[in-house]
C-alpha cells in the first residue's frame, strides 16, 4: 500500500497543472454544496419552526371524524322506506364532560394542552363595530401551548387572569380604533349579549390578518357571552417531539373520541412540496460535484495514457491488475479527500457570510436574516458525495490500467 501511495502520488504531481484544477473543481463543488444546501435546510427549518411553534401541534375539534349510525339504520338496515331532511335536535355544540378528556391528553407523556372556547362576536368602541375571532382561555395553560405571551407588546397573560373583564387584542384592532392599555370597549356575541371588557393586553405577530380578527378572554367570560356553560370547542396541544404528532393525534382520538387533527395532516400539501425543493436542491448542487468529477476522469486518464509503458513495466515486475488498479483509485480519493477537507472550509466560510446578511423586506420593520442550518449530516453527505463522485471517476481509468498487457507494450516499444 505504501508503494501503491508514493506512485499515486508521483503521478499527481507530475502533472500539477491538471490536478490542481481537479481539486479546484472539487473545493468548489463540496463548498457550493455546502452553503446552498444549509440555506435551502435553514428556511426549511424556518418555515416549519413558524409553521409548528406558532400553531398547535394537535388540535382536538367538538366533532368527530366519521358520523355516528343513526340508530334507526342500525335497527332496521334493510328498512323498505328511507326518511330523508330529518332536522336533528338542537343542542349546545361543545366538548362534553372536556375536563375528564384534558385530564386523560395531560396524562400522554411529552403533552401539553389548553382548552379554547372559540366563537365570533363584535366589537364596539365610538360607533364603530368590527368583527372578530373570540377565543377564551385560561392564561396559565395558554402560555405553555401558544406563543402569544412572546407577542406581546404591552400587557400580559397573567393581567386577564388577574381581570375577569379583560380582553387581549391585537395590535391592528388597537390601530383601528385608536385605543391604548386600559380602554374599555364592548363586545357583542350572536345572541346580543353585551358586556363592557378593558384592554389588558396588546399584541403583535407580523401577520396583519390575525392581529385584526383576533381577540383573548377568560374562558368563563367566553362561555358566558357565547352561551356555552361548561363547554370547550377546542382543545389546543403541543408535544415535545413535534414529529411524533401524527401517532399521538390517534391515540387521542381513540381515547376522547373527538376528532384530532395533527399539523402534519392539515399540512400535507406543504410538506410535499418542501420534499420536491430539496430533490430539485440537492439535484442542482450535486451537479456541481458531477461537473467536477469529470476533470478528475480526464486527469487520471491522461496519466493511464502517459504512463503506459510504466503500467507495463510494474505489472512485468509482479503487479497484479488490482495493485495497478488500486494506484489509479488511490489518485481519485487523495483528490477527493484534499477536495472535500478544504471545500468544508470554504463551504463554512460562505455559510458564516450568507448569516451576515442583513434583509429588510419592503414594508417590515424588523430586519430578516438569512437562515443558516449548521447541522453535522450536511458536512457527512457533502464529503461523502464528493468522495464517491472522485472514485467514481477514477474506475474508468483504473480498469483500463489494469487491463494494460506488458508483452504487447514493451514489444512496440522495442
Amino acid at each position: 500500500m505504501a508503494i501503491a501511495l508514493d506512485i499515486a502520488l508521483a503521478h499527481l504531481t507530475s502533472r500539477k497543472r491538471q490536478t490542481l484544477v481537479s481539486l479546484t473543481g472539487v473545493v468548489l463543488g463540496v463548498g457550493f454544496f455546502l452553503a446552498v444546501s444549509s440555506l435551502m435546510r435553514g428556511s426549511e427549518k424556518d418555515f416549519l419552526k413558524r409553521l409548528v411553534d406558532n400553531s398547535p401541534h394537535i388540535t382536538v375539534y367538538d366533532e368527530v371524524r366519521h358520523p355516528h349510525a343513526q340508530p334507526a339504520a342500525m335497527q332496521w338496515p334493510d328498512a323498505a322506506v328511507l326518511v330523508r331532511n330529518v332536522k336533528p335536535q338542537r343542542e349546545t355544540r361543545g366538548i362534553r364532560g372536556w375536563p375528564v378528556r384534558l385530564a386523560f391528553i395531560e396524562a400522554l407523556p411529552g403533552v401539553r394542552a389548553a382548552p379554547v372556547l372559540v366563537g365570533s362576536a363584535v366589537l364596539s368602541f365610538a360607533g364603530r363595530l368590527e368583527g372578530v375571532t373570540l377565543s377564551g382561555v385560561v392564561p396559565e395553560k395558554m402560555k405553555h401551548v401558544s406563543t402569544i405571551e412572546e407577542k406581546m407588546v404591552a400587557g400580559s397573560l397573567e393581567a386577564l387572569a388577574a381581570n375577569p373583564n379583560g380582553i387581549i387584542v391585537g395590535q391592528g384592532l388597537i390601530d383601528k380604533f385608536s385605543l391604548h392599555l386600559g380602554s374599555t370597549l364592548s363586545v357583542v356575541a350572536d345572541d346580543g349579549v353585551s358586556r363592557p371588557l378593558r384592554v389588558v393586553g396588546i399584541f403583535r405577530t407580523g401577520n396583519a390578518s390575525y392581529d385584526e380578527s383576533q381577540a383573548f378572554v377568560l374562558l368563563k367570560r367566553a362561555q358566558s357571552l357565547l352561551g356555552r356553560e361548561n363547554r370547550i370547542n377546542r382543545v389546543i396541544i403541543q408535544l415535545a417531539d413535534a414529529y411524533a404528532a401524527q401517532t399521538t393525534a390517534q391515540t387521542i382520538e381513540a381515547g376522547v373520541d373527538y376528532k384530532s387533527v395533527s399539523w402534519i395532516e392539515a399540512s400535507e400539501d406543504i410538506l410535499s412540496l418542501l420534499l420536491v425543493r430539496n430533490i430539485i436542491m440537492y439535484s442542482v448542487v450535486s451537479a456541481i460535484l458531477l461537473v467536477a468529477s469529470f476533470g478528475i476522469y480526464n486527469t487520471i486518464s491522461t496519466i493511464v495514457m502517459e504512463k503506459t509503458r510504466d503500467i507495463a513495466i510494474m505489472k512485468s515486475m509482479g503487479f497484479h491488475a488490482r495493485d495497478v488498479r488500486h494506484i489509479f483509485l488511490l489518485e481519485g480519493l487523495m483528490v477527493g479527500v484534499l477536495g472535500s477537507c478544504f471545500g468544508l472550509l470554504l463551504g463554512v466560510g460562505l455559510m458564516w457570510v450568507l448569516e451576515q446578511i442583513e434583509i429588510r423586506p419592503p414594508g417590515v420593520v424588523e430586519i430578516v436574516h438569512l437562515p443558516v442550518w449548521w447541522g453535522a449530516e450536511q458536512y457527512a453527505l457533502a464529503a461523502s458525495f464528493a468522495l464517491l463522485s472522485c472514485v467514481s471517476a477514477s474506475y474508468l481509468p483504473a480498469r483500463r490500467a489494469g487491463r494494460v498487457h506488458p508483452v504487447d507494450i514493451l514489444r512496440g516499444a522495442t
